[in-house]
């Protein structure tokens, strides 16, 4: 049977003649249903809810539990000022600050709700790029403003106010801030894509188009922050970072950077004795990995040298530098020791003396 309004205040016509008493009996009976179903979140729905392993859903019933609640007794009271036919003013407050209360309570439960998902969303980085944990203080804001925005819309419909002009004026304010703060909106924005898309992320070590290397200490909505091996510290707008080529020493498959060994040794030398040198070498280092094993390529023949490369990888881009210097040190003190000459470009210069040889044909010539 389909129970209305109509039918509800028929049957308190019938039971209580006087409309004060009915208003009073509709309060009751509402704050009764309320009551009845409180009983029933908190003991049986909670109780089966508490028995499994998704704690997902104790969070929503605590979220929505209160609004529910309130949203009958404020049904009810909404009931129950129509019933006792109040002057139009009187019932129009009446009813629109019923309502408002309503949404307020509504506006808190949404915002809580959503922010829940948000961070559900933050732990699944491999389907929400987008959402991560760095970039949800971001959300969370953008989610106040959303759902702030709209329960005044909402507010603003109860108490039947015109938002034609609200919105004009909305709109031309929009404009002039976006004109005057086009670069704060685009470090905005590149920000945001930064973190979605993520590039490079904390403590990697990139090397921007400009030349600057370091690692990045900082990722904020408006720069990014780099410190250099000379413990200097660069920002540069996000809107720049998402412009320009950035070469990413600690992205690929794994952070391991890989370091090239240059070295020429003489013509005539024991190629196959370099190879074991430089090997050895690097097999003996702390720093070097052994997976990638090290490997020498014999690269090419120079004007003077023979030019043998030792490739072998770091486990992070910050240790190059150290490993290339500990590296030279013991290849050079390698190839001393075993008798491997590292050349140095020569050039045999013939001096002739043009004025001698023309003097020497004159005498011929006089003779």
């Amino acid at each position: 049977m389909n129970f209305n309004k109509e039918q509800l205040l028929e049957i308190l016509v019938q039971v209580a003649p006087n409309r004060y008493l009915q208003a009073l009996l509709i309060v009751f009976l509402f704050f009764g249903l309320a009551k009845i179903l409180d009983v029933i979140i908190t003991r049986v729905i909670k109780g089966w809810i508490e028995k499994t392993t998704f704690k997902l859903d104790d969070q929503v019933l605590d979220i929505f539990h209160k609004p529910v609640f309130l949203s009958i007794i404020l049904f009810g009271l909404a009931l129950a000022t129509e019933r006792l036919e109040f002057k139009e003013i009187v019932t129009f407050i009446t009813l629109g600050s019923l309502k408002t209360i309503a949404i307020f309570f509504w506006a808190i439960a949404a915002t809580k709700f959503l922010r829940l998902l948000l961070n559900l969303l933050s732990h699944d980085e491999s389907r929400f790029k987008l959402v991560q944990d760095r970039t949800l203080p971001l959300f969370n804001n953008l989610l106040i403003i959303l759902v702030t925005g709209l329960s005044i819309y909402i507010v603003f419909l109860v108490w039947n106010i015109d938002l034609t002009a609200w919105v004009a004026s909305a709109g031309i304010i929009g404009l002039a801030i976006s004109f005057a703060a086009k670069d704060t909106l685009a470090n905005l924005f590149s920000g945001v894509f930064i973190m979605a898309d993520a590039p490079y992320k904390l403590g990697d070590f990139i090397v921007l188009d400009s030349g600057e290397r370091g690692h990045v200490t900082s990722i904020g909505i408006r720069s990014t922050r780099i410190l250099t091996r000379d413990d200097v510290e660069i920002t540069v707008p996000n809107s720049i970072m998402g412009n320009t080529k950035i070469i990413n020493e600690a992205g690929g498959r794994h952070e391991k950077f890989r370091i090239r060994v240059k070295v020429g040794v003489a013509y005539g030398s024991d190629i196959d004795a370099v190879e074991n040198i430089l090997l050895d070498v690097a097999s003996k280092d702390p720093d070097v990995c052994k997976i990638p094993e090290p490997r020498v390529r014999f690269r090419v023949f120079g004007d003077s040298s023979l030019d043998h490369e030792l490739l072998c990888w770091v486990k992070k881009p910050v240790l190059r530098g150290k490993v290339l210097h500990t590296l030279n040190a013991a290849v050079y003190k390698r190839f001393i020791k075993e008798g491997i000459e590292i050349p140095f470009p020569q050039r045999d210069v013939n001096v002739r003396s043009a004025s001698g040889d023309n003097q020497k044909g004159d005498m011929n010539k006089d003779s």
